[in-house]
């Protein structure tokens, strides 16, 4: 009942600011970007390693990024050249976990409730975060395996990543390492510094 609701007043919210807003500019074409990309996390350590494929502005592209929240750097990488790049990375870790400010909104099942087997019962979280911006987290009630993330960031507003095939634990530990023909940590970073949601809009 609660998530019903929540739906109704987000329409009509949606539909009173469409209508001042109307007034005020026309429509224009957008911008849209999506992309699919397996990753491995290891919460731990603080690492990442991303391999994005996508498309953006009509062209796609494929990106294999290796992040290192500690050391404040990343790696792009291209097994097949046996090239890499090393930059620096800003912005904190943020682990995939409900936060303890979050507010739950509500529980909702996914599918059916009918029968065994037939749903999954998540629970969905809004908040705030660090950085001032607002997400809402869908999590798995057993588990606490993350379904989806709605969250909104600077400059690309609001991002929705949703999260399929999860696995418990890393399968190969040796992906979450720069490969011998990356730079050296003597090495300096090249280029300017770069924000964690710049993969997943532009490659």
């Amino acid at each position: 009942v609660n998530m019903r609701l929540m739906l109704v007043l987000a329409c009509l919210l949606g539909l009173s600011l469409g209508a001042s807003l109307e007034k005020e500019r026309k429509p224009h074409h957008c911008s849209k970007a999506w992309a699919y990309a397996p990753y491995e996390y290891d919460a731990i350590e603080e690492r990442i390693r991303i391999y994005e494929v996508g498309t953006f502005q009509n062209q796609s592209f494929t990106y294999d990024v290796l992040l290192l929240f500690r050391e404040g750097v990343m790696y792009e990488i291209d097994d097949q050249s046996f090239k890499c790049v090393k930059r620096a990375i800003t912005g904190d870790f943020q682990p995939i976990e409900v936060p303890a400010s979050a507010t739950l909104l509500g529980s909702a099942v996914i599918g059916s409730s009918s029968g065994h087997g037939e749903g999954l019962l998540v629970n969905t979280w809004t908040g705030q975060a660090p950085d001032g911006g607002k997400y809402i987290l869908t999590m798995t009630d057993f588990g606490c395996i993350p379904v989806s993330n709605v969250l909104q960031t600077e400059p690309f507003n609001w991002m929705i990543f949703s999260y399929i095939n999860t696995v418990i634990g890393i399968a190969d530990p040796d992906t979450l390492n720069p490969p011998p023909f990356c730079p050296g940590r003597e090495v300096p970073s090249e280029g300017e510094p770069v924000d964690f949601f710049t993969f997943f809009t532009v490659a």
